[in-house]
């Protein structure tokens, strides 16, 4: 089956992009990346979403994040094309979008890594590119990803939320709650004991009686 699991090392792939051929380890270097792809250049959709990451791009840049961006369509498309992604917000209008978009006119990397959505085609009857999410941590390995269809946006604000979890947790043995954002109270993961937790928390932690009697929900302040 394509695809690729938590987990797993990212493919190395080679790509024409609007910033020229990578190879997307290299690319990605030392830092966190973002690959999301879009169903297809010039649609409705696909450009607000990418205007909206175009614009909070330095948000991004600020936890590390390189961002790159994958349709179906040529290089050429893609330049002509982001100009339009750009007129959407008249103050960035004259600046070049701020992040490549892979060419993969052939769908090899759609097939790669699952992306395509069968019940989503274009005008010869070929299925598009879902809205894919893979959010790749620095040691390669895929930390993240959600699988929009085509006729639903993505929520960027809440993408950038999930990286700011996947950071932190990455770092410190904690995991966040529901609807956590950053300076909330994050939770002591189960595999610590409170003698463990009590050594890596100095600020301490509470614990939440529940009906069973089980002390599994302890929350300290965010480290």
């Amino acid at each position: 089956m394509p695809g690729v699991l938590l987990g797993d090392v990212f493919p190395n792939f080679e790509a024409n992009t609007t910033a020229g051929k990578i190879k997307f380890h290299e690319f990605l270097g030392n830092s966190w990346g973002i690959l999301f792809s879009h169903p297809r250049d010039f649609t409705p959709v696909c450009t607000t979403e990418l205007a909206c990451a175009a614009k909070i791009s330095d948000e991004f840049k600020k936890r590390d994040v390189k961002m790159i961006a994958l349709s179906i369509d040529s290089v050429e498309d893609h330049l002509g094309w982001s100009k339009d992604v750009m007129a959407l917000h008249p103050e960035q209008a004259a600046s070049p979008l701020p992040f490549p978009i892979i060419a993969d006119d052939k769908r090899e990397l759609s097939v790669l890594l699952g992306m395509l959505d069968p019940d989503e085609q274009d005008k010869d009857g070929l299925p598009l590119t879902a809205r894919c999410v893979f959010v790749v941590g620095p040691d390669k390995k895929l930390k993240l990803s959600i699988l929009y269809p085509a006729t639903t946006g993505r929520n960027f604000t809440e993408i950038l939320r999930v990286i700011d979890s996947l950071q932190l947790t990455a770092k410190k043995k904690v995991a966040t709650p529901v609807d956590w954002k950053p300076g909330d109270d994050v939770m002591v993961v189960p595999s610590l004991s409170d003698e463990e937790a009590k050594k890596l928390f100095p600020a301490g932690f509470t614990t939440k009686d529940m009906p069973s009697g089980k002390k599994y929900l302890r929350y300290t302040p965010n480290p």
